[in-house]
């Protein structure tokens, strides 16, 4: 019993100690390390390598690496990212933490030409430079902190990976991380020279893809309608950006 105030006290001061800021200015609890999360998307990225065959087609591998290659261009560091194009009917992607990139080859139905790719790559890398897994997995610790607050003392290592399999490739990301990430990946798209209007009939084929169910890509909120009002509200600051990098000679030329 006499436990109980010194867990109390040690949640308050992990709670105060583990603040963020996202890149949009958001307040984020960081409950998880960055070494500790980038091991973490490696790890679940050879994991998913395993699982799900990548295509043969050298086209489709090239080209979704070309729009990867302009994107990750724009985020700096000595970061260095990997990108597997997997063989699936699935319309999806993802970017994990540790520069790893996923591309299912059904995700092409719906991004019919490489600036809506970029649209999705951007967005996915996006969600990896806000550090929305590490606050997403920080969340959870926190809903149980009691437990977790106990568990620290003896480690939280296998834990933390049984966590990170839900976070990556389960549990889906809030309605603030998504909107996060359409306007930070809008922003990214058009630094790396692709056309963000494009990102709007991105996610009409999205939607039209989708019917009564939601793809995978999108099976959170927002809305469809949401989303697509925050983008073409984004455009005015991202029309800027994609014509000074069109004056800098950022003009990708991927295609199958």
């Amino acid at each position: 019993m006499r436990l109980r105030p010194v867990l109390a006290l040690l949640a308050v001061s992990l709670l105060a100690a583990a603040c963020a800021t996202s890149p949009l200015g958001r307040r984020q609890l960081m409950l998880v390390s960055g070494a500790q999360v980038t091991e973490m998307g490696i790890a679940s990225y050879k994991d998913m390598q395993k699982k799900t065959p990548a295509t043969k087609d050298p086209r489709t591998s090239g080209y979704v690496n070309c729009v990867a290659r302009a994107i990750t261009a724009e985020v700096g560091g000595s970061q260095q990212w990997e990108v597997t194009v997997f063989e699936s009917k699935d319309i999806n992607a993802f970017a994990l933490p540790g520069g790893k990139i996923g591309v299912y080859t059904g995700l092409l139905r719906a991004a019919t030409n490489q600036d809506q790719l970029g649209a999705v790559i951007g967005h996915e890398v996006a969600h990896v430079l806000a550090n929305h897994s590490a606050e997403r997995m920080s969340d959870s610790m926190a809903a149980g902190l009691g437990a977790q607050v106990a568990s620290i003392a003896t480690g939280v290592d296998a834990q933390l990976f049984e966590m990170a399999g839900n976070v990556f490739f389960v549990l889906p990301f809030s309605r603030t991380h998504e909107s996060e990430a359409d306007l930070l990946g809008l922003d990214l798209m058009a630094k790396a020279g692709f056309d963000p209007r494009q990102s709007i009939p991105l996610w009409q084929n999205m939607a039209r893809q989708g019917g009564n169910k939601p793809a995978e890509f999108m099976s959170t909120h927002p809305s469809d309608e949401t989303r697509i009002r925050q983008l073409s509200e984004r455009l005015n600051i991202a029309m800027p950006i994609y014509e000074q990098a069109k004056a800098a000679g950022k003009r990708p030329q991927c295609s199958l």
